[in-house]
């Protein structure tokens, strides 16, 4: 109840978590400057914290005069948390301390049967598997894990926590993967929430979006989607819809999704060389052919590929029609491209940008992300962490 003794108490042991956390080591008097909080009321406040094992006292401080003041810090390892990236190729799980401080991070293949009962118990064994080894390697157990985060290829429903439209490669988990499932398997606190919206959080935490008042996030790999923040809030629509590109329409009415995705980029990329072979008697490119993957497509044209660079520009005025829709609709300061085709920036930044110029009417600022890979973990790092600290401070 508001204005208990107990309420009022909690009150006071936030505050100086809140002034441990932002200002590192303090004496029981530096604290008491900071928050106002009389000496009596902060070093009450303090032993309860450590009873908690939320702060540690650490030495004396090296004042010059009178007798050397006990100093005071928050406790990082008092508990601990961790991400996970559930992704159509790859598992990524990143464990952190209370400060955020990634401690140790694995990533794994993906190798999944996605049909039936022993596929939901396959996926959850295989997820436990990873993250007993994990906290076996750091000396840990699981009651100092208080909150994992999921990062998943799909819509996650924000009321109910079931997953819709999954990404093509992992159909079939879908029930294996909701949080109801996660939160039977695992004992501490979990989070579900979609992976472009866990990585637009990464990049805005610690990556290209620092700072950023409206940006967006667009991840291009196996699938499409986009995360978009708003004065550091993920938007999320009606049934967490919002971002997904997927579904957005291209001037032939093909699925965005279906033209950008790295399936798409192959079809586009078989039908020109096809085209071409049919004319031209051209070594490299027949070899591109037969050996096409998108990371070979890539490779070819930073070698100076003509073919592939013909195909990428292509590629890219399709990107640029998209990004242009979102422009006009949101102009954002910051438009951040990741996922497993979207990160080569070098190859597609320079196209898009000549695109931008000459035929958006909002021109934002154009980048890759700076986190790869691991941005969606970063982002489920993230809403672990502050679910647990809202938690510690109730």
């Amino acid at each position: 109840m508001a204005g208990s003794p107990r309420y009022i108490r909690n009150l006071n042991e936030n505050l100086i978590l809140d002034a441990l956390i932002a200002n590192g080591t303090m004496s029981r008097a530096d604290i008491s400057r900071h928050t106002g909080l009389s000496k009596p009321t902060v070093s009450s406040a303090v032993e309860h914290l450590i009873e908690r094992n939320l702060v540690l006292e650490t030495g004396r401080a090296d004042n010059a005069q009178g007798r050397k003041a006990t100093l005071i810090r928050f406790n990082e390892a008092a508990y601990y948390v961790c991400g996970i990236d559930v992704g159509a190729t790859r598992i990524r799980i990143a464990l952190s301390d209370l400060n955020g401080e990634m401690i140790d991070y694995r990533s794994y293949p993906m190798q999944m049967d996605h049909s039936g009962e022993s596929a939901r118990m396959s996926i959850l064994d295989v997820l436990q598997s990873h993250m007993d080894e994990m906290l076996d390697k750091n000396h840990l157990n699981w009651d100092q894990i208080q909150c994992i985060g999921f990062g998943i290829p799909g819509v996650v429903l924000p009321d109910s926590g079931d997953i819709h439209r999954i990404v093509a490669p992992l159909a079939g988990l879908e029930e294996a993967l909701s949080l109801e499932s996660l939160s039977g398997k695992f004992s501490c606190e979990v989070i579900l929430e979609n992976d472009v919206n866990l990585a637009a959080l990464g990049e805005y935490t610690y990556g290209a979006a620092v700072e950023s008042n409206l940006f967006v996030f667009i991840s291009i790999g196996t699938g499409t989607g986009a995360g978009i923040m708003v004065n550091g809030q993920l938007l999320r629509g009606l049934g967490g819809l919002t971002g997904e590109l997927a579904e957005m329409r291209l001037g032939d009415d093909r699925r965005l999704e279906d033209v950008l995705s790295a399936d798409g980029l192959m079809q586009l990329a078989n039908h020109q060389l096809d085209a071409y072979l049919l004319t031209e008697n051209d070594s490299g490119a027949t070899n591109l052919r037969k050996h096409l993957t998108p990371e070979r497509l890539f490779e070819a044209a930073r070698s100076g590929d003509v073919q592939a660079m013909r195909i990428l520009k292509q590629y890219s005025g399709m990107i640029a029609s998209a990004l242009r829709h979102i422009c006009v609709v949101l102009a954002p300061h910051l438009i951040v491209l990741g996922g497993g085709i979207g990160g080569n920036g070098d190859v597609l930044l320079p196209l898009l940008r000549q695109i931008l110029s000459e035929q958006f009417p909002a021109k934002p600022d154009l980048t890759c992300s700076k986190l790869g890979e691991r941005a969606v973990v970063i982002g489920a790092v993230q809403v672990a962490l502050q679910q647990t600290m809202l938690n510690l401070k109730i």
